[in-house]
């Protein structure tokens, strides 16, 4: 018989003052909520493919090898010292920020590390979505690796509107790079939300490198030779907002290594800010069967993920 890493993390803690995207959360009952345990099905995959038909997410604690996400973290801790990510002087397994230096996503620390590529493409990780998919897997060459300094946070979208050009069937793998205890601003997922049918016929659809060939602004952040992006990518910037348009509650979790939570491309998350002097380290890596369509961006030894070779232009 399996078993899972014994995991142990604190109830949600209402009286510490969360925001996201700077906007403070409302906490209560009907608005905020912790993360279902899929603990007891973890092993069962019709048992999680209809959790995750009914939910949109599969929060896993302890599926993971533990040591294996902190020899992760110690190799990306070393390249971020190296880098000048981390303040000079203190343990780099501690992660504090360098004041001077903002930092998001830093595929560096992803780059040749071994340990990391082990959690994300072999063991525990590899064997659960053989069982959730039921059949042979494919994962994204292109791991995300993200480092979120003090005050950051990621706002309100869905997965699909950056990897929409295959299989609807595609899954993201949230899996924190050592412990996210509440303060640090951990993930968190819009209940209900992947049954939105008017944001998966209309936002969902959209694409970020679809460019308006008969646009241009110089000053968009998102252009293309081609002309001007669709969209940016965020649904919003305001997640209070946003709950109280789509109802549902916003969950999430205390988490630790070891810890993976996962959900379906269409469903809508956010994370919660970072509230300490540390950097928060994770990773979002993506998985689907084989024998389904692939987004051909994110495959290969050189991925170009967002590059001008994958900008398609209409008229808008």
């Amino acid at each position: 018989m399996q078993f899972l890493e014994e995991t142990v993390w604190a109830p949600l803690d209402r009286k510490l003052r969360r925001t996201a995207s700077g906007h403070l959360l409302d906490q209560s009952p009907e608005k905020f909520g912790q993360l279902r345990d899929s603990s007891d099905i973890a092993f069962d995959g019709e048992a999680l493919r209809e959790r995750m038909a009914q939910d949109g997410y599969l929060f896993l604690p302890g599926l993971l090898n533990r040591d294996e996400v902190l020899d992760a973290r110690r190799e990306a801790a070393q390249w971020l010292m190296e880098n000048g990510k981390l303040q000079r002087g203190t343990d780099p397994m501690e992660c504090i920020a360098n004041p001077e230096m903002r930092v998001a996503f830093e595929p560096g620390a992803a780059k040749d590390n071994a340990a990391l590529m082990k959690v994300l493409y072999d063991g525990p990780m590899m064997d659960f979505y053989a069982r959730f998919l039921d059949g042979e897997v494919l994962h994204f060459d292109f791991t995300w690796f993200r480092a979120v300094s003090p005050g950051g946070s990621t706002p309100p979208h869905t997965d699909a509107v950056y990897m929409n050009r295959g299989t609807d069937a595609l899954y993201t793998s949230w899996t924190p790079i050592g412990d996210v205890p509440q303060k640090l601003g951990g993930l968190m997922v819009l209940e209900g939300s992947h049954k939105h049918q008017k944001l998966r016929e209309n936002y969902s659809r959209m694409d970020v490198d679809t460019v308006c060939e008969n646009r241009r602004d110089a000053n968009s952040k998102r252009v293309s030779a081609m002309g001007k992006a669709r969209t940016g990518g965020w649904l919003s910037q305001n997640p209070v907002k946003l709950r109280d348009a789509l109802g549902g509650r916003w969950l999430t979790s205390e988490f630790r290594a070891g810890d993976l939570l996962m959900f379906s491309i269409f469903t809508v998350h956010a994370s919660i800010d970072n509230q300490t002097d540390r950097i928060r380290l994770s990773s979002d890596s993506r998985y689907q069967r084989a024998s389904e369509a692939v987004d051909e961006r994110w495959i290969g030894d050189k991925p170009y993920a967002h590059s001008e070779r994958a900008k398609r232009g209409v008229i808008c």
